[in-house]
């Protein structure tokens, strides 16, 4: 369940905001002040936060820079202002998104719904780009540290399963599924065989690059990335 934090003064803006997230499977923590919003933020647990930029003590935009000497907690701003100056300056500073009052409660959901999925990519980019493995869609090759790795037909297949989702564990039916094999082959063990050589192969190009390929014992194989 996604855990998103609100700092908006205006209850009657906050209550339609706060059902709408909480009627989509989020959890939404309401908080009026900057120096309140701040403190949750430094204790962690917070997927994306959303900022009015017209508070009490404080503007949206200066809370923001003090957020971005600690966090890179995804933020979107609230305002009244519809100024193309104040559009940008809440970008520049590091806000991830902007929505200009009045707006539906349901647009501030899926703007935020749009910010977690550009966040997960680009971590998941982030992580995968650290281990050395890489994927060429267009060419359908794969890559160790550049250099070009050549896999069997199923090979690939395999690996490009287990590279779309690091650190699924899936079953060896899941993956004879994915590589369009006969489900009776899972008694000759031909996944086992699969991931075997695809070990051998990338362990050719580096003897670390093998251990990218976790076993789940009982249950199956997943990229360890």
């Amino acid at each position: 369940m996604p855990r998103v934090l609100l700092l908006e003064d205006e209850h009657a803006i906050a209550d339609t905001i706060v059902y709408a997230f909480e009627t989509d499977g989020f959890e939404i923590t309401h908080v009026q002040t900057c120096m309140q919003a701040l403190d949750l933020i430094s204790s962690g647990g917070y997927d994306c936060a959303i900022f009015d930029v017209g508070l009490p003590d404080g503007t949206g935009f200066d809370l923001c820079k003090r957020v971005r000497r600690d966090s890179m907690i995804p933020i979107l701003f609230l305002t009244a202002r519809s100024d193309e100056i104040d559009r940008v300056v809440g970008l520049e500073i590091g806000g991830d998104d902007y929505v200009t009052k009045p707006f539906s409660p349901r647009e501030v959901v899926a703007r935020v719904k749009a910010i977690l999925r550009r966040t997960e990519v680009r971590e998941r980019e982030s992580v995968v780009a650290s281990s050395g493995l890489s994927f060429d869609s267009d060419r359908q090759v794969f890559r160790y540290n550049d250099v070009v790795v050549e896999f069997t037909r199923a090979e690939l297949q395999l690996l490009i399963t287990l590279f779309e989702a690091p650190q699924r564990v899936f079953t060896r039916d899941q993956l004879l599924d994915r590589i369009n094999e006969d489900p009776g082959a899972a008694f000759d063990r031909v996944i086992d065989a699969h991931v075997k050589a695809i070990r051998a192969k990338l362990k050719m190009v580096s003897p670390d690059a093998g251990q990218l390929i976790g076993t789940r014992r009982g249950l199956g194989y997943f990229l360890d990335m």
